[in-house]
């Protein structure tokens, strides 16, 4: 697999079309980008394959996407993490909208929404283990 030949080796954060394709990845596991191109115009819009496969190709640059290209048809996995890249991107959001604040996140997310007995029973585990 060829690895990221940025700085530091720290990727950079994935735009929205990076994030739709390691989606994909995440879900599936490796893939070639037919598969993940396929999946994208199934799922999500109309993409052109070569775009696809531009963007795959730059994101193994930025180091998001590893390449194995050992065989005649390349596979691509993520290079992130899914939980640890979800994080980081979550945590810029509560800085950047709710000034660091998770539970002005959490008030505007639930604020007209009706939680079923099943969601309100999970979110009081996740209170209690917090307190832990």
């Amino acid at each position: 697999m060829e690895k990221s030949k940025s700085k530091n080796n720290i990727p950079s954060e994935p735009t929205k079309s990076e994030l739709e394709i390691l989606q994909v990845l995440w879900e599936f596991g490796p893939s070639t980008a037919r598969f993940v191109n396929d999946n994208l115009n199934r799922e999500k819009r109309q993409v052109i394959y070569m775009s696809t496969l531009k963007l795959m190709q730059i994101m193994v640059e930025k180091g998001l996407l590893k390449k194995d290209g050992s065989q005649m048809t390349h596979i691509y996995e993520a290079a992130v993490e899914e939980n640890k890249t979800k994080g980081l991107l979550l945590d810029r959001v509560v800085d950047n909208l709710f000034k660091g604040s998770a539970s002005s996140l959490m008030m505007q997310l639930l604020g007209d929404k009706k939680l079923s007995y099943e969601e309100m029973e999970e979110f009081k585990e996740l209170i209690k283990k917090l307190d832990k």
